[in-house]
């Protein structure tokens, strides 16, 4: 799937978020409850959300140039921690509203229908969650899978919403509207935090998971025969984008032909185990000491001594 593809998930996210407000303020106009208006609150971070991952998801779609030779992908990563933060502003909004209400509790008009309504946008909210999670998760794009995410927590707060609304209008107790927003803003403050923290570790180059790795050195491991080594394995993510490299130690006596031919194998089978990769080897005769000395992380470079001046005539 192509990135123009994936800007079309996220165009699906804007018009179910259009949707969604739809729904949900016609629901919170039915009954007065600021408990589903802070659903409708939410909802409408959602559709921002939509818009940003849309223009950050083109962006990241812009082919590699001369200032950015490894491509533009990372801008995925101000999508998900701008949406993060729009998480944590609707919370704080939520909490303002609720305390509000809580100080002066209302009754609830027309529940039936308007938790209706409410439930209809839910469903709405769920389906296109579950649409974008598996496009996010198989194309690695954070900024998708973010989208999914912020849905998800739209679900779970319109079930806890319908769920309290509900229970205000059978028992008659007011102040539980309230309370129940305020519980939905202390639940996604924890999605949004989540957010950010993701968003920050990409920018910051982190290593891939684990598992990823663990898949990258079995490869390794299975060519490490006749005496092949390697060592030195760094990784990186930048969006959907993962960038790998190692170094490939064989006995002093090959040729560059062998060396280059393995190389190009293991870079193929790296690659079919780690789609969306760019992988950088470097060969090494295993003899050399020098071989070992490239393996740390922080290796300076050797001063240079300068030439000494021209001895006058």
């Amino acid at each position: 799937m192509d990135q123009p593809t994936l800007r079309q998930y996220a165009l699906i996210s804007a018009v179910a978020a259009v949707v969604t407000i739809g729904l949900k303020g016609a629901a919170y106009l039915l009954t007065g409850s600021v408990a589903i208006l802070s659903d409708a609150l939410e909802s409408l971070v959602n559709l921002i959300a939509a818009v940003v991952a849309l223009m950050a998801l083109s962006a990241a779609a812009r082919p590699a140039d001369d200032d950015h030779a490894y491509g533009h992908t990372k801008a995925e990563y101000f999508s998900s921690g701008f949406e993060g933060g729009l998480i944590l502003v609707a919370a704080g909004s939520i909490a303002y509203a609720a305390i509000r209400r809580l100080l002066a509790p209302q009754a609830i008009a027309q529940p039936g229908l308007g938790l209706a309504v409410s439930t209809a946008a839910s469903l709405v909210n769920l389906g296109v969650a579950r649409v974008l999670f598996r496009a996010g998760r198989r194309h690695a794009s954070i900024a998708l899978e973010a989208d999914a995410r912020h849905l998800m927590t739209d679900v779970w707060t319109s079930a806890g919403v319908i769920a309290g609304v509900g229970a205000a209008a059978v028992t008659g107790w007011r102040i539980l509207d309230p309370l129940v927003a305020i519980v939905v803003a202390a639940n996604i403050v924890r999605t949004g935090a989540d957010l950010i923290r993701r968003s920050a570790l990409g920018l910051l180059d982190t290593s891939l998971p684990d598992d990823a790795r663990q898949q990258i050195q079995a490869v390794l491991d299975a060519r490490a025969v006749d005496g092949v080594r390697w060592h030195a394995l760094r990784t990186r993510q930048a969006g959907r984008w993962r960038f790998i490299s190692f170094h490939v130690l064989v006995p002093g006596d090959w040729t560059v032909q062998r060396g280059h031919d393995l190389l190009e194998r293991i870079e193929d089978e790296v690659r079919a185990v780690m789609p969306f990769s760019t992988v950088f080897t470097h060969l090494e005769p295993i003899e050399d000491p020098a071989s070992f000395q490239d393996q740390r992380l922080d290796r300076p470079g050797e001063p240079v001594a300068s030439p000494a001046p021209p001895r006058p005539a």
